[in-house]
C-alpha cells in the first residue's frame, strides 16, 4: 500500500474514533490516551496528524461542515421548490447523523462550547444560512404566508432541529431522530403553509421519515 494511502486512512481512522468517544463520552472526558486505544493506532501516528485534542474536533466539525454544504449543493441541483429542497435538506443531515459518528459528534462539539477557528463558520450559523435562504425562496413561491418573518421562522427552525437532536440523544436512540424531526416539521407546516399547499408537504415529510427512518 502506498505511504501517501496509508497515512490517510490513519488519518480517517483516528477521526472516526475520535468522532465515536466525542459523541458517547463528550469532548472534556476523552483523552488521547482514550483515542489512542479506541482506534488501534500508535500515539506516534496519532501526533503525527494531530498535535492536540483541539485539531481532531476541528478536523470532525470541518467534515460535518463539509457534508452539510455537499447535502445542500446537491439537492438544490434537482430542481426541487425552496420549501421541500429544506425539508430534503434537513432529513438528509438527520439521515448522516445516524449512520455516522461524526456529524453526531460534529454537533455536540457544536453545543458543548468547543471553539470554532477561522475561517470554519459555527454549524448553526451555516445551519441559519441554509435555512434562511429557502424560506426566503419559499415566500417568493407562495409556498408560506407572505408575511412570515424569514429570520424568525430560521432561527426558530434551527432552534427546533438542534434541539431536538439534542433531548433525543439522552432520551432514546439515535433511530429514533427521524421520527422527531417528522414531528417537528408537521407543527411548523401547520404553522407556515397556506392551507392549499400543505397537505403536499405534509405528504413529504410523512414520506421523507418512513426512508430515513432506520431500524
Amino acid at each position: 500500500m502506498p505511504r501517501q494511502l496509508r497515512a490517510e486512512q490513519t488519518r480517517a481512522t483516528i477521526i472516526t474514533a475520535a468522532a465515536d468517544l466525542f459523541d458517547r463520552q463528550g469532548y472534556e472526558s476523552t483523552s488521547l490516551s482514550d483515542i489512542v486505544e479506541h482506534a488501534q493506532v500508535t500515539k506516534g501516528a496519532l501526533y503525527f496528524h494531530f498535535a492536540a485534542k483541539e485539531d481532531l474536533a476541528h478536523a470532525i466539525m470541518e467534515l460535518q461542515s463539509r457534508a452539510s454544504r455537499q447535502m445542500a449543493n446537491e439537492t438544490d441541483s434537482r430542481g426541487y421548490s425552496s420549501l421541500e429542497a429544506l425539508v430534503r435538506i434537513t432529513f438528509g443531515i438527520a439521515r448522516l447523523s445516524v449512520e455516522d459518528p461524526i456529524p453526531r459528534a460534529g454537533l455536540r462539539l457544536a453545543t458543548g462550547g468547543v471553539a470554532v477557528r477561522a475561517p470554519l463558520r459555527h454549524p448553526f450559523t451555516e445551519w441559519l444560512d441554509i435555512a434562511s435562504r429557502r424560506l426566503l425562496g419559499a415566500v417568493k413561491e407562495s409556498d408560506l404566508h407572505p408575511d412570515t418573518d424569514v429570520d424568525a421562522a430560521a432561527h426558530s427552525l434551527v432552534c427546533s432541529f438542534v434541539g431536538t437532536r439534542v433531548v433525543s440523544r439522552h432520551l432514546e436512540p439515535v433511530t429514533r431522530q427521524p421520527r422527531r424531526l417528522a414531528e417537528m416539521w408537521h407543527l411548523l407546516i401547520r404553522g407556515m403553509v397556506p392551507v392549499p399547499r400543505r397537505a403536499r408537504y405534509l405528504t413529504l415529510v410523512t414520506q421523507l421519515e418512513r426512508e430515513t427512518r432506520i431500524i
